[in-house]
């Protein structure tokens, strides 16, 4: 009975585990879309009506498309975030998926 018991808490600790850390990358997907992009953007992506990140325009271009803004900017005002890591850009990326209308 005992191994029984251990076997259900050691797979719950696990399943807590695996489903905790997709919400420990959202939060720090948000807080450095909150750092990097919501000063322009605001809080919502809708601040620039011309850049409406919840936009469909927006919402319809690639990962790969998003990417490339993200790293390369977009001249004349958007920078360059050329010292984000790819997981960092992908989680910018993911992030702005979340503000879809």
């Amino acid at each position: 009975m005992k191994s029984i018991k251990l076997k259900v808490v050691t797979s719950a600790l696990a399943l807590a585990a695996v489903l905790s850390f997709p919400l420990s990358a959202m939060a720090d997907d948000a807080a450095l879309y909150k750092s990097k992009c919501a000063m322009c953007h605001g809080a919502d992506g809708a601040k620039i009506a011309a850049h409406d990140l919840s936009s469909a325009a927006v919402q319809k271009q690639s990962d790969a498309d998003l990417e490339a803004v993200i790293t390369s900017g977009k001249p004349p005002k958007m920078p360059a975030y050329k010292s984000l890591k790819p997981e960092e850009v992908k989680g910018l990326v993911t992030y702005v998926r979340t503000l879809k209308k």
